[in-house]
């Protein structure tokens, strides 16, 4: 496998779960009652738009072809935490603990990635950046965990 492919299918792979990401906060903005909490994960869905254009961008510049959409795990995912809040007494605790769940695995695979790769500075960069961008997603989540229950 060429190198320009062996980066592509690094960043494809993130590009899917940022897509993934994405999608699960602004399926979470339908199942909350709170402005405050609405106006979060609307921040946060596009945090991690933001983050796709900035992969796709990486990922053109080496001459490949971007994922367009997330994955079937992903799909399960949402549609899971759509059923959860449909039973659960505490709607919008139960959307925040999945959003968690959801950027804890997002945050493990960044880690692989950093710690693993021979990428380019340029590439560390960003992943290093989105990283600590997760952390702190995970961290304002938790704080609203507290909030709420």
């Amino acid at each position: 496998m060429k190198f320009t492919e062996d980066i592509s299918d690094i960043l494809n792979e993130l590009l899917v779960k940022n897509y993934d990401a994405e999608k699960g906060y602004l399926n979470a903005v339908n199942h909350v009652d709170s402005d405050r909490l609405r106006i979060f994960f609307k921040r946060r869905a596009s945090e991690r738009s933001e983050f796709a254009k900035e992969l796709r961008t990486e990922i053109l510049q080496y001459g490949e072809i971007p994922e367009d959409s997330g994955s079937f795990k992903g799909a399960m995912h949402r549609n899971w935490m759509s059923l959860k809040s449909t039973f659960s007494t505490n709607n919008e605790e139960t959307i925040l603990e999945e959003a968690i769940r959801g950027e804890e695995a997002s945050l493990e695979v960044y880690n692989d990635l950093i710690k693993e790769r021979n990428l380019p500075p340029s590439i560390d960069a960003l992943l290093l950046r989105h990283k600590n961008a997760i952390q702190g997603a995970i961290n304002s989540e938790k704080v609203q965990e507290e909030l709420i229950s």
